[in-house]
């Protein structure tokens, strides 16, 4: 019984080492390609060199930030079958079909105009490149869909049922758009497209700060934050609309996210306070200490003044959730997310004070020095919001149908700690190796020397044909 509990354990630290890491790409990959066939419209618009430049330039972090993504990303897949080989043949007629889907609407058609978008620049139309780099946009966000997809009914299954220990698929409509997927999805998407604006405004004023290309990197940094003082307030937005699913659908969840126990208060009545900081007592049936705003709980959930929340007490023992790890991770994304709404108001605040003109951003060191900070917290929210949503879970690996222990694939401890091991070693070298070359083409700044491209000589269906030349004919003295 110790090895089987130790070996659950195992897995499960291992798979979230793996997700952990794997989580850091595809964000920048689905926000980063939509920014950049932004940057190469407004260069074929206007015609300005400095959009040209932008474009390669952070092209360049894309293609580096792509590979990590689909090296962990394979990696990730090869998990599924190694740690939950269980769980992978149980729900193999649902969920081996929507990472099918994500392979052939998704990752397939990326890969088929990535090699475009990257290798086409002047053998191909300007016009076509551009189609190239929309397609890399479009078919990353239907990867990201299909991955919450299934990510999402493992929260709320639906269109399902349980028969010989298969899940059968009833429904195909409701389980694809399960009660989790409506708000999950937009609220991954509107992420991923706030970490790439925060991406490139910090590289942006780092190079301000640092005075080096100024006339360059002062519109992506005004762009940038025009647009967050949108995306910043729309997440938050989303995020409460997820939040209320969550306590709808897996009230478990939202108990420990919340550090919520008791219902009720001692003499029947409902006064749920929102927790700022609190920690569990030795019995895990209540907490050991709390900070709480009254009622603020209740309003968030239902807002009302005095709304029912189900704490823990109404979920078996066996049932529940750890709480540690949701409770506070979720409170690291609040407050990431919070601090980047404001960094985005005092851009925005900034824009209308016309200080972030090229001639005048230097001006700001400080809140230069803020933006640089904050391009790693959308990491953080992201890297919190994954653990609040994963571990909140617990002890289910299909809530309320599947339990984590009966997914795991039945190996003994060493071989868990061998496959541990090996996926810590890979994951770290290929996050090692990732900001390294990151660092490099920042720190080495845009290619300023290179002609601009024209229309490819080659261009799709137009192939010049080779000319050929009749050999000189020899001249012979005409006679007199």
């Amino acid at each position: 019984m110790l090895e089987n509990s130790l070996s659950v354990f195992l897995s499960r630290i291992d798979f979230a080492w793996i997700t952990s890491f794997h989580i850091l790409y595809p964000p920048l990959t689905v926000g980063l390609a939509t920014l950049l066939f932004f940057f190469e419209w407004r260069w074929m618009k206007t015609d300005d060199e400095k959009w040209y430049r932008l474009t390669r330039f952070f092209e360049k972090l894309f293609i580096i930030n792509f590979g990590a993504g689909v090296a962990t990303g394979i990696t990730m897949e090869m998990a599924f079958g190694i740690l939950y080989g269980p769980f992978s043949q149980a729900a193999g007629p649902f969920f081996g079909q929507v990472l099918g889907y994500e392979t052939i609407t998704a990752f397939m058609y990326e890969a088929g105009f990535i090699g475009l978008m990257i290798f086409g620049w002047g053998k191909i139309s300007k016009k076509m490149h551009l189609f190239a780099t929309f397609n890399v946009a479009l078919s990353s966000s239907f990867s990201a869909m299909w991955i919450l997809v299934a990510n999402s009914w493992m929260q709320t299954p639906t269109g399902v049922t349980l028969k010989n220990g298969v899940f059968q698929v009833t429904d195909w409509v409701s389980a694809i758009l399960n009660p989790d997927v409506m708000f999950g999805f937009p609220h991954m998407l509107v992420a991923c497209f706030e970490l790439a604006l925060f991406f490139v405004a910090g590289v942006s004023a780092w190079f301000v700060l640092r005075k080096r290309h100024i006339e360059i990197f002062a519109r992506p940094l005004r762009y940038a934050l025009l647009a967050l003082v949108v995306v910043a307030p729309l997440q938050v937005y989303l995020g409460d609309g997820l939040g209320q699913v969550v306590a709808h659908d897996q009230p478990a969840a939202l108990a420990a996210m919340e550090g919520h126990y008791h219902t009720y208060n001692k003499d029947g009545s409902v006064n749920t306070g929102w927790h700022i900081v609190a920690w569990p007592n030795a019995k895990g049936d209540g907490n050991a200490f709390a900070i709480t705003i009254p009622h603020v709980l209740s309003l968030l959930e239902t807002h009302t003044w005095t709304g029912k929340v189900p704490g823990l007490d109404t979920i078996k023992p066996e049932d529940r959730p750890p709480v540690v790890v949701p409770f506070y991770s979720f409170r690291v994304m609040v407050a990431a997310g919070m601090f980047m709404m404001l960094v985005a108001f005092w851009g925005g605040w900034l824009a209308l004070r016309r200080r972030l003109t090229a001639a005048r951003i230097a001006q700001n060191p400080l809140f230069l020095r803020v933006v640089v900070f904050s391009a790693f917290l959308p990491y953080i929210s992201v890297w919190t919001g994954w653990w609040t949503r994963e571990v909140a879970r617990q002890p289910w690996v299909v809530y309320g149908l599947m339990r984590t222990a009966q997914g795991v694939s039945h190996m003994s401890v060493p071989l868990e700690v061998f496959w541990l091991v090996g996926y810590m070693a890979f994951e770290l070298m290929v996050f090692g190796g990732t900001w390294y070359f990151l660092a490099k083409v920042i720190r080495k700044g845009p290619d300023l020397t290179s002609p601009v491209v024209q229309e490819g000589h080659q261009m799709l269906g137009h192939i010049e044909e080779p000319k050929h030349h009749e050999p000189a004919q020899p001249e012979y003295p005409r006679p007199a």
